[in-house]
């Protein structure tokens, strides 16, 4: 009998950037970045997955703000457009650093990851990740979630009751719409919670929702097993926590796994360092040097000289960090049953 089970959850939102009267605001690019830098890579490896016959089971949440920009005509063209200027500036790119092989070599992962973006965006899927993300729900190892409305606050929102029922039923009706099914559980904005609106997700066929650490741990009575276990409310619907363990090695760059050395800088661009005539093409139309994508130097650490970025050995610090993850959570299982006995229904939320 299995010990318990770890449960993936990833939480996916952007507020509404669509400017239709311009492309003058910068806003957009957090769309675009996000579809290349989070949302086709996501999409890739999925695929992979599926082909190479592996088992897995992924929770998603996808907001309805960004499922609507996801759709969206004018913002589909745009990405697109975002990923064709990267392609052609990693293309540039290659010819700039010729003498330089190893610069040469990241010019080369950049082209090649771009137009695998361009193939997957375009040609696959026709600009339209929400398909994407419904072909993996219908198959069965994509979970999503339906998220209030415009992720709003609910603890605030429902000083006025209303705006807290318009927020679930407009959430649930475009998660409808989009994925021909109802939604079975619910991210709740900023994994927030107050017992008033547990009658309105009962409405709505919502029967699990996630919360903070906090909305676990302070129920009342105090659960046995903290976030390491859900639990049913009154009226009940199961709520799961987010385990600050598993989350820290995932998020912090002090105590995670993100400021390892091996990883990409985020901070040096290309779009901030080369110059204004060869990169205007390919930043802000306003004007402004931005963050173009392409990024040669690797964290190195707590210094402004920072080495070049080696992809192979990301790669392999990014397996054996996978894997001492895994043992973490396993660990994790261990201690929990050692302690307070087996649970019967074990999980963890990330």
């Amino acid at each position: 009998m299995a010990k318990g089970y770890l449960n993936y959850v990833l939480h996916a939102h952007l507020p509404y950037v669509r400017h239709p009267e311009s492309e003058l605001y910068m806003e957009e690019r957090w769309l675009f970045e996000a579809i290349s830098e989070t949302y086709i890579p996501l999409i890739n490896y999925f695929q992979k997955l599926i082909d190479e016959g592996i088992k897995f089971r992924i929770t998603m949440n996808i907001s309805a703000p960004l499922i609507t920009m996801l759709k969206d005509d004018l913002l589909q063209k745009r990405s697109l457009k975002y990923i064709v200027e990267r392609l052609w500036l990693a293309h540039k790119e290659i010819y700039r650093t010729k003498d330089n092989k190893a610069l040469n070599d990241l010019a080369k992962y950049y082209y090649y990851r771009y137009k695998e973006q361009y193939i997957i965006f375009k040609r696959t899927y026709n600009c339209n990740l929400i398909d994407a993300f419904k072909k993996f729900q219908d198959y069965g190892v994509l979970e999503i979630l339906a998220c209030p409305a415009t992720h709003g606050f609910l603890p605030l929102l429902n000083v006025t009751p209303n705006a807290s029922l318009a927020q679930i039923a407009n959430g649930v009706q475009v998660y409808k719409e989009t994925f021909g099914r109802d939604p079975k559980g619910m991210w709740l904005s900023e994994c927030a919670y107050i017992p008033e609106v547990e009658p309105i997700l009962k409405e709505f066929g919502i029967r699990y929702i996630f919360l903070e650490t906090h909305g676990i741990e302070f129920a009342d009575p105090t659960p046995i097993y903290g976030t390491l276990a859900p639990i049913v409310s009154p009226s009940g619907i199961v709520a799961f926590g987010r385990d600050l363990k598993s989350s820290e090695q995932v998020w912090s760059s002090i105590n995670g796994y993100p400021g390892d050395p091996h990883y990409r800088e985020f901070y040096k661009d290309i779009g901030y360092e080369l110059d204004w005539d060869y990169i205007k093409p390919f930043v802000s139309k306003s004007g402004h040097r931005v963050d173009t994508g392409i990024k040669y130097n690797k964290i190195t650490g707590k210094t402004d000289y920072k080495e070049l970025y080696n992809v192979d050995d990301a790669l392999s610090v990014c397996e054996l960090q996978a894997d001492h993850f895994i043992a973490s959570r396993i660990q994790q299982v261990n201690d929990s049953c050692t302690r307070n006995g087996h649970p019967t229904n074990y999980h963890m939320s990330i």
